[in-house]
């Protein structure tokens, strides 16, 4: 992890919901994009079980992440 994800997850607000955390980080665009790409197993696959609820919190934070201006 560089810095620039570092200091994104510092400054970042965790929002309880159900089961799971929300983490809320306000970045540039690009560090979005390193964070899909490394949350991307959850949509199954590496030997890992397919949970529709992971699978759609990755989707919705990749919609959120493709409305955002380059």
């Amino acid at each position: 992890m560089d810095d620039v994800e570092r200091a994104g997850l510092d400054q970042g607000v965790t929002v309880r919901r159900g089961q799971g955390c929300t983490l809320r980080v306000t970045a540039v665009p690009s560090v979005h994009r390193q964070f899909l790409t490394r949350c991307k197993p959850l949509d199954g696959g590496h030997d890992l079980p397919v949970i529709p609820a992971r699978r759609k919190a990755r989707r919705e934070y990749e919609n959120r992440v493709s409305a955002l201006t380059p």
